[in-house]
């Protein structure tokens, strides 16, 4: 897996650098702010762009802008953002265009490599990986019209785990059912979504985005 790192905090940005080789990640480029990123990602073509959220010159959303403009330019590159805070708002804005190959974790993950590492996977092959902070926040939101209404309890919580990238075997193992078990939960949730089989839609990530939006 070939990886940009960018982060404007050459201590942190180093840091990150460090926990992913060592991991085994390969580390193509780093950047210290957005026009930088854009330039090293069109150059080098990575796999996943591993982008801060704010960045010079405002700190406000540019590394977000930058993420927004590589899945448009450049859908074949996965981009996983990192914030201090939590954003639903934000996470919104990055899956509502480009729900595939999109990741939102809390920066205080990338000291959790095996998370950070797991959700680069993931984002390769093509999931949606929301920080559990996020979802819970986002959880937490009233709802006027729920598209969720027929979901049973069971499979509103296969769902949350979905959307926090687990697969269906981690799920299992959270849940102590077999995997079997999730796959028929899985099988629920996206005929009651109304999410028919097809070549061109990748239904997990659309159960996800559907989750996320209500």
């Amino acid at each position: 897996m070939r990886v940009v790192v960018a982060d404007d905090v050459m201590l942190t940005r180093e840091g990150i650098v460090r926990l992913l080789k060592d991991a085994g990640i390969e580390v193509v480029a780093e950047a210290e702010n957005a026009p930088g990123l854009l330039r090293e990602v069109r150059l080098a073509n990575p796999d996943v762009a591993l982008v801060d959220i704010r960045m010079p010159p405002t700190h406000t959303d540019e590394g977000l802008v930058a993420a927004q403009t590589i899945r448009e330019e450049l859908p074949q590159v996965g981009v996983l953002v990192l914030s201090e805070y939590v954003e639903p708002t934000y996470a919104m804005r990055l899956l509502q265009e480009h729900p595939e190959r999109v990741g939102y974790l809390l920066k205080e993950k990338v000291f959790e490599i095996a998370t950070v590492v797991d959700a680069l996977r993931r984002i390769v092959d093509g999931e949606t990986v929301i920080d559990p902070t996020i979802v819970s926040r986002l959880l937490g939101r009233r709802r006027r019209v729920d598209p969720l209404a027929e979901l049973s309890g069971r499979e509103r919580e296969v769902l949350e785990l979905i959307a926090e990238g687990m697969s269906n075997r981690a799920i299992a193992g959270r849940l102590f059912v077999t995997e079997r078990t999730v796959e028929a939960h899985v099988t629920q949730i996206f005929q009651k979504l109304r999410l028919p089989e097809s070549p061109d839609q990748h239904r997990r990530v659309i159960a996800v985005l559907t989750f996320l939006r209500t």
